[in-house]
């Protein structure tokens, strides 16, 4: 018989050259789960909250009642959370842009982010300033990496509480409900309007939080303002150094959505809900820790 062949030596995997490293060692140490945004930096930044109670008459839109109060909620949460905190109340919309182009071209680079708020009516992806609507995409394309150089990589929030307010103008109220007020204005209303502003940026680190989701009514209570600005800022208040954001939105979600309407001129309105949603481009975990002082 013909004599058998050597055994094989055993396999040994191909050593990587010197100063290499393997394919999936590097994709290993580059990615981190548990990343977080820094946090850090000697500000935490500019928030800007746009309020808009009134609008010309031409746009034939109610008043919204309220929004005086979640205006204040906003200003006391987010102060709370470190941020510079700056106020407009029923700007023109040349003057709303005007002011986010001037926050887009501020130097970012010792900040931790950014944070711009609407309160107002909206619809078909679009909020109104006092005179005309503006396109949501109009303002987040101004911070974008090629336009905000100095926010690249860093979180941008955009907070909207905006409804339609037409659907829900017929003063129905229970005569029982009122006969021991005297002042009609005193009562804490809650106003259902339809909303339907709902639009995505392009780019990465974008946060985008709506009072509701597309399509459906957002409450306003006439006196203590928004179902969904009431509960945030108090989970923010509760929570907003310890929970991650997205966290957090996920039990404002939780809390609006277990309210109903009690009090409404539409009796067809009464028991109605709300839930609100949020959609996330963040890249990583985001926490406000408390800044040293």
């Amino acid at each position: 018989p013909s004599p058998k062949p050597p055994p094989r030596p055993p396999c040994r995997p191909t050593e990587p050259q010197a100063g290499s490293q393997a394919p999936d060692l590097l994709q290993h140490q580059a990615f981190d789960p548990e990343a977080q945004y820094k946090m850090n930096h000697r500000r935490r930044g500019i928030a800007l909250i746009f309020n808009h109670e009134r609008f010309n008459w031409h746009l034939t839109l109610p008043d919204r009642r309220g929004t005086l109060a979640d205006r204040d909620n906003l200003k006391r949460s987010l102060t709370a959370l470190g941020f510079e905190v700056k106020c407009f109340d029923d700007l023109k919309a040349e003057e709303v842009l005007q002011n986010i182009y001037e926050v887009s071209m501020d130097n970012h680079s010792d900040a931790d982010c950014f944070v711009c708020v609407f309160l107002s009516h909206g619809e078909d992806n679009h909020i109104y300033a006092y005179d005309a609507k503006i396109k949501i995409q109009t303002v987040t394309h101004m911070f974008r990496g090629d336009n905000c150089q100095s926010l690249i990589g860093k979180p941008k929030i955009f907070i909207v509480q905006a409804c339609r307010g037409d659907k829900h103008d017929d003063p129905v109220i229970a005569q029982d409900a009122v006969d021991s007020i005297t002042d009609k204005s005193n009562i804490n209303e809650t106003e259902a309007d339809a909303a339907t502003v709902y639009t995505l940026p392009a780019g990465a680190d974008f946060l985008m939080c709506y009072s509701v989701a597309e399509g459906y009514y957002s409450h306003r209570e006439t006196l203590n303002g928004s179902w969904y600005i009431q509960d945030l800022c108090e989970m923010i208040r509760k929570y907003g150094s310890s929970l991650e954001f997205t966290e957090l939105l996920t039990l404002v979600n939780r809390k609006v959505s277990h309210r109903e309407v009690d009090v409404c001129r539409d009796i067809n309105a009464l028991g109605k809900k709300q839930v609100p949603c949020f959609a996330s481009m963040l890249t990583k975990k985001l926490h406000f820790h408390q800044k040293s002082k």
